[in-house]
């Protein structure tokens, strides 16, 4: 801890190893602007933030925060995510829970969270506790003025909470009719600060997606046009912070399934703007139609709206399990306390587990779906293959053309599954095809061990695929989608290829 006597202001610091220019470039920027002489970070730090705790008697300074810390350059090695939903799920459970899993993602969380705020809401913090004597975190946003350096506590932030929210686990959406511009909470208008903010990749894409579910669930069960649904807990901006972060973790883990266990349902009514409200509330049993749901005797809402909207988003096929070797878990929890059993979302991690010397070359089993049609077109077909592309299961999609009866050209689509979520992906294909039948085997093959991990080049950020070659290393494969919106062929290729032939050590 660095204090500035002359100012007033104490800057708390965690310390670690890594990378981060950009964030260590908004640093600065906020020493400049507070005046302060201490250089609390460096280009070479990895920064999620830093917190500037001003004394209460310093010409009415506004409070900021930021909390820093450091984290790894490892690689995360996820293919699939499973939330075990014990206590139940609510945003900031499940930013919580990710980020105890998953600590190389509280850089990019962080980060897009400091891009889409406003400066004078408070510090998105995240903390360690205990619930039901388990080692947990909590995800909050820490608005009040904090005397003497102190962070205020959970149980404070949970009463500052309790008189306008809706639900027992945490901060949340819920909407209005009535408006209320002066903030801002609008759908339009919250989307357009998520759009207009400078996010990392996908991040703007998820969060979007994640409040208009919400936006539209909320529409259909008040029977409000979706521009006149109001989220007025957002004053606040907890929500739009739990937002936020869930996409930019979404877009973060975008090569990953997720699955969920069978959700708590909770009993009793909530209160909302629109008066009392039956436990689940109708937006969150709108959004989760499909998924399992349980009674375990526990009283209040146990899934909030925006615990529902992300589930919604993630979780393509509700019905489907974990598998793989477990590579990472983490707790989240919520701010009140149950009776029986501890009020946290656990996330468990699976890859297909560490390679080997003796083991480079692994082997599964997948199921291998096809069939024709000859009577959709060119647009129809690109659609359809993005809308299966995206159904969990689905491991690669293809299309070619032969010439079927009466000499039609006909596309067939080849669709490799897995197992475990093959009838979900039968039934996608009717859907989103015109197909009224599917061959399917199911074959045996051998996969190289893979993962991701992210490099930066020129000040770019690009993700790329490590595959390990027997008898000859490893190679690299930059994501296309990470070169798309800069400009000009040659650079793309120019730092396509820096990106393939660099190493961390580099």
């Amino acid at each position: 801890m660095f204090l500035d006597a002359s100012m007033h202001i104490a800057i708390i610091v965690v310390c670690g190893h890594s990378s981060g220019y950009a964030l260590h470039r908004q640093i600065v920027t906020e020493q400049q602007r507070a005046g302060l002489d201490h250089d609390i970070s460096s280009p070479g730090d990895r920064v999620v933030g830093f917190r500037v705790v001003s004394h209460p008697g310093f010409q009415d300074r506004a409070t900021h925060c930021r909390l820093l810390q450091k984290v790894s350059t490892s690689m995360i090695d996820a293919e699939h995510i499973h939330l075990d939903t014990v206590g139940g799920i609510a945003g900031d459970m499940f930013t919580a829970a990710v980020l105890d899993a998953l600590p190389q993602l509280c850089e990019r969380v962080f980060a897009d969270l400091a891009a889409v705020l406003p400066t004078d809401c408070g510090t998105p913090h995240l903390s360690e506790g205990v619930s039901g004597g388990l080692a947990v975190r909590r995800f909050a946003l820490v608005r009040d003025t904090i005397p003497h350096g102190h962070f205020r506590s959970e149980a404070d932030r949970s009463d500052h909470h309790r008189s306008h929210d809706h639900h027992d686990a945490g901060p949340d959406i819920h909407s209005s009719p009535v408006h209320h511009d002066a903030h801002g909470t609008s759908f339009s208008h919250l989307a357009a600060r998520i759009i207009e903010s400078p996010l990392q990749p996908g991040t703007a894409d998820n969060a979007v997606a994640i409040l208009r579910r919400l936006a539209e669930s909320e529409s259909r069960m008040h029977r409000v046009a979706i521009d006149d649904v109001h989220f007025h807990e957002l004053a606040d901006w907890d929500s739009l912070m739990d937002v936020v972060a869930a996409g930019s973790i979404a877009a973060a883990l975008a090569g990953c399934t997720w699955s969920v266990s069978s959700l708590p349902r909770g009993h009793g009514l909530v209160r909302t703007q629109h008066g009392l409200l039956p436990v689940p509330a109708p937006a969150t049993a709108d959004l989760l139609r499909g998924f399992k749901w349980r009674d375990d005797g526990e009283e209040g809402e146990r899934v909030t709206p925006t615990g529902a909207a992300i589930l919604a988003h993630l979780v393509k096929n509700p019905n489907s399990g974990a598998s793989g070797v477990l590579t990472a878990s983490g707790m989240g929890a919520g701010a009140r306390s149950l009776v029986r059993l501890p009020n946290i979302l656990r996330v468990l991690v699976y890859s297909s587990g560490p390679t080997t010397k003796d083991d480079e070359i692994r082997r599964d089993e997948v199921i291998v779906v096809s069939f024709d049609v000859d009577d959709m077109t060119g647009e129809e077909i690109g659609t359809a293959c993005d809308k299966l592309r995206a159904v969990a299961g689905v491991l690669d999609l293809s299309t070619g053309i032969r010439q079927g009866k009466k000499g039609r050209p006909l596309h067939e689509f080849r669709l490799l599954v897995r197992p475990d979520d093959f009838e979900a992906v039968g039934e996608a294909c009717f859907c989103e095809t015109s197909t009224i039948g599917l061959r399917f085997r199911r074959e045996s093959r051998f996969c190289l061990p893979r993962s991701c991990e992210t490099t930066e080049v020129d000040g770019i950020r690009l993700r790329r695929k490590l595959t390990t070659r027997p008898s000859y290393g490893v190679t690299h494969k930059v994501e296309s989608d990470d070169l798309t919106a800069l400009k000009g062929l040659a650079r793309r290729r120019r730092l396509k290829a820096r990106a393939e032939r660099e190493t961390k050590d580099d």
